[in-house]
């Protein structure tokens, strides 16, 4: 069932990497996964830029016309999703060089999985203030890559000090496709793409 695993990685994240490990879901399952919790960052931005308006210190309140909110918005969503399926590929792909032989499915749970919390910081933008953003964030960010430590050595069938360096590898290569999501968004920004405020 698509979501049932949420619960479990909060409340007892390590027995809920061994049900997901036993369970061995279809592909379809962690697919299907990422493509709903991607919709809560980009429903709730969306419903923040053009009906709440965004706060930034103490300078007006900053509002998109429902257009340039729906575009960046689908624009998040699929930048979100095909993330997570880009940090499954590494996840894949780093896997020989710890002697790992992780399926695509297995890559795609953790990076999933893994993400979560990450994604669900979107119900944070319902209140948009920059700094609670910035806070929840890094509890949200805190959260995932405690998941991503505690799920390796699990899914990945590998020993513990083995999972930790893997774990540290994974957390570099999506700081640095996060990185690169942050740019292109700023760029896209800067240039005015289907970006028009109102007041």
């Amino acid at each position: 069932m698509v979501l049932n695993h949420i619960w479990g990685l909060y409340a007892s994240p390590r027995a809920e990497w061994q049900q997901i490990d036993k369970t061995h879901e279809k592909f379809i399952y962690p697919l299907s996964h990422i493509a709903i919790i991607a919709l809560i960052p980009a429903i709730c931005s969306y419903f923040a830029s053009a009906h709440i308006g965004w706060s930034i210190g103490v300078g007006d309140t900053i509002k998109l016309t429902h257009q340039s909110a729906l575009f960046i918005s689908i624009g998040m969503y699929f930048g979100l999703f095909f993330g997570v399926l880009a940090l499954s590929i590494m996840i894949h792909d780093l896997a020989e060089v710890f002697d790992a032989k992780p399926t695509m499915t297995q890559s795609l749970e953790l990076a999933a999985y893994t993400a979560t919390p990450l994604l669900m910081v979107g119900f944070a933008c319902l209140y948009p203030e920059l700094w609670v953003i910035c806070m929840v964030g890094l509890v949200g960010l805190a959260y995932s890559v405690y998941l991503l430590y505690s799920g390796t050595p699990i899914l990945m069938h590998i020993p513990e000090e083995k999972g930790f360096i893997y774990a540290s590898s994974v957390v570099t290569c999506g700081m640095v496709l996060l990185s690169v999501l942050m740019a292109v968004s700023i760029i896209l920004l800067n240039s005015g793409a289907g970006v028009v405020y109102t007041s």
